[in-house]
């Protein structure tokens, strides 16, 4: 099933209303679809890198709009939407421990979904059941999302093509990795 939807997404990065469909993509992405918007992203920058900066903005936008949507979801129709989706994904068994620690963490779980290969959308539930704070969640997300997406854009308007394997195959982990260590510097730095 993911196949083919991938195979549909990519398909789309040609259409004339390419930035539309981002934007539709990028949106529910942030509260109930499974394909990232990296996925019609990257097809779109490569066709035409001089729009590259716009493709990244129409896909922040949207993402951080949409992961509004996933906030209200959590916040107003957990039981009746929320639930379901998290348990779809298989993260139902851990709410209720995630619920209690999730607040005590601020914005970084928000930022490290944000920007890794993390599920965007759990992190967006979440935060409107925990009751983050609404601004905490804004603001996170404009800057997670913002780098994510705009760091990819950077990357294949700069090198074209052929970074588009690594961007597909890597990137998320070196996110991941940048995550890792800037939270053991704050460790370090707190700690010792």
């Amino acid at each position: 099933m993911l196949n083919s939807l991938y195979r549909w997404t990519m398909s789309l990065a040609d259409h004339p209303r390419a930035l539309w469909v981002l934007a539709a993509i990028s949106f529910i992405e942030a509260s109930v679809f499974p394909i990232p918007p990296d996925v019609l992203m990257i097809p779109m920058i490569l066709a035409r890198p001089s729009r590259a900066w716009l493709i990244a903005g129409v896909a922040l936008l949207a993402s951080v709009a949409g992961g509004l949507l996933g906030y209200t979801i959590g916040a107003l129709f957990y039981d009746q939407l929320g639930q379901p989706i998290l348990q779809a994904m298989g993260k139902g068994d851990a709410m209720t421990e995630f619920n209690t620690r999730f607040n005590d963490f601020g914005f970084w779980p928000v930022l490290i979904a944000g920007v890794t290969p993390f599920p965007f959308k759990v992190i967006t539930i979440m935060s409107g059941w925990t009751g983050l704070p609404l601004g905490t969640f804004i603001i996170t997300s404009i800057i997670a999302r913002g780098l994510r997406f705009f760091v990819v854009a950077a990357l294949l308007w700069k090198f074209g093509a052929p970074i588009r394997d690594f961007i597909e195959r890597r990137l998320g982990l070196m996110f991941t990795l940048f995550i890792v260590i800037l939270l053991g510097g704050f460790y370090i730095v707190k700690y010792l």
